[in-house]
């Protein structure tokens, strides 16, 4: 790099003979770089596993607390537990994820993923043998601790990419988060109390003691082989440290630096706060929103729900992964291009606001006209506005990604990212359910009033996108 001195001047000093209308050194466009395909493979099974494992206890929770006698007697308070039990999973993975982060730069990627997945083996088998309302709080508590993947995850995906291919390898990862959230319903809403769906195969007293335990085995199951494969094939993307003082690696550009070069203070750029800001209202919503989803469908219609099965549950819950797997990887990409990213996003966000007005609209029919024809076209909706709102996340991943001071600070950039979603999911769940059981309580609007506090606080979260631009921040961060 030329030194400013008396002769060269400053690197970007213009003279005489350069354009004013170009840059004195215009990078030339690369070629695209095609993409690790076993490699990218490995680290999106990984993710899968947490979807699949977070998301197939939803059919069964609230029916699991009320049969545990946890709320002595009362359905109304079944939504307090519920909500309770749903968010100490974001809650201590919010606590530790930083740490695993950390830890992810001194000792490699590679076994902080390992053991991230078998914490969710271990806490799947402990949750499906759980007779106790503490067991069900220590197992969901072992895998948030454990589990730090999905930061980890982001940054060994930016370290297997370049500038040329980053964004088609994050692209892909809202469709593996669709993928999940279709098996993992599907699988907790059709394997719950196996002894009662076919008692002449599930013969056994113990399917009888344990009846959600198939479930959260199957997704055991998963999570070991996913384990195996990515053990036995997956590349460590941070090298050995040659100091003990300081471990330093080369990024995708050859240039060599060390993980802990980036301060959080260097992160609090406008940027990054404005895609973290937007990235953490997105997430708090809409974990808000699938909690409250599956608490409605169990409850009785009486108390305003619909008062559906497990299984039914995990029907509807599975199709809308389905719908959404197939939307994100069809149009999302061509949404982004035709109408920008600052639009696609605004739209996913204002699918808030019909999404929870639904609810008591649903409820509302039930109760004039039972489980009508009318209430699953409601159903069928509700689910294609949610479709449309999850587009959001792929605008956020990209969000965060072009505000990355720098492409050795994308990794830090997206575990602060992760902190801030993993806090607010923490928050979302137990809120939104124990509001629903607070307004049935007390009556608020009906029953309703939780509908009422979420819509006005979806119509406030798009102010806070009105500052990202059309198209992303500066390209040009990411040298």
């Amino acid at each position: 790099m030329p030194l400013p001195n008396a002769q060269n001047g400053p690197r970007c000093q213009a003279d005489e003979e350069t354009p004013l209308l170009a840059s004195p050194e215009r990078k030339p466009v690369k070629a695209v770089t095609p993409l690790p395909k076993l490699q990218i493979f490995i680290l999106l099974l990984m993710q899968l596993a947490e979807p699949i494992t977070s998301q197939c206890i939803y059919p069964f929770i609230n029916q699991l607390v009320s049969e545990l006698d946890i709320t002595g007697g009362d359905d109304k308070k079944v939504g307090y537990y519920a909500g309770l039990i749903e968010s100490l999973f974001f809650a201590t993975e919010a606590m530790f994820i930083m740490h695993w982060s950390r830890i992810s730069d001194r000792i490699g990627r590679k076994p902080v993923l390992l053991t991230g997945v078998g914490g969710l083996c271990v806490s799947m088998i402990a949750f499906g043998l759980s007779k106790t309302f503490m067991g069900l709080v220590v197992s969901r508590c072992i895998v948030g601790m454990l589990n730090g993947n999905i930061g980890v995850i982001k940054s060994m995906m930016a370290e297997l990419t370049d500038s040329t291919n980053m964004a088609q390898g994050f692209a892909l990862m809202p469709v593996m988060w669709s993928i999940g959230v279709t098996i993992g319903p599907l699988m907790g809403g059709q394997l719950a109390k196996p002894h009662d769906r076919w008692p002449a195969l599930f013969t056994n007293s113990f399917w009888e003691h344990y009846p959600y335990f198939l479930p959260c085995a199957a997704s055991a199951v998963f999570s070991v082989i996913i384990l195996l494969v990515a053990a036995a094939l997956l590349k460590e993307t941070v090298p050995r440290a040659t100091s003990k003082k300081s471990v330093r690696f080369a990024d995708a550009s050859g240039t060599v630096s060390s993980p802990c070069d980036t301060s959080l203070k260097a992160l609090c750029t406008k940027p990054v706060l404005w895609s973290i800001a937007n990235y953490a209202s997105l997430a708090f919503l809409e974990i808000a929103y699938r909690a409250i989803q599956p608490l409605f469908f169990s409850t009785p219609i009486e108390l305003g729900g619909l008062g559906l099965p497990p299984s039914t549950i995990g029907v509807i819950l599975g199709a809308f992964g389905i719908l959404d797997g197939l939307i994100q990887a069809l149009c999302f990409a061509r949404l982004v291009g035709w109408l920008g990213q600052k639009r696609v996003f605004q739209v996913g966000m204002s699918m808030f606001v019909p999404l929870f007005l639904l609810f008591p609209v649903i409820n509302i029919v039930a109760k004039t006209n039972g489980t009508s024809v009318m209430i699953w076209y409601l159903i069928a909706l509700q689910l294609t506005l949610s479709v449309i709102m999850d587009m959001a996340y792929g605008c956020c991943f990209m969000y965060v990604t072009s505000a990355a001071p720098s492409r050795r600070s994308l990794g830090a950039t997206n575990g602060v990212a992760q902190f801030a979603a993993s806090v607010v999911r923490a928050i979302g769940p137990a809120g939104s359910t124990s509001l629903f059981a607070l307004s049935l309580d007390r009556n608020w609007f009906g029953g309703y009033g939780v509908y009422a506090i979420f819509t006005s606080l979806s119509c406030l979260s798009m102010l806070v996108g009105l500052p990202l631009p059309r198209y992303g921040w500066d390209s040009d961060n990411q040298d």
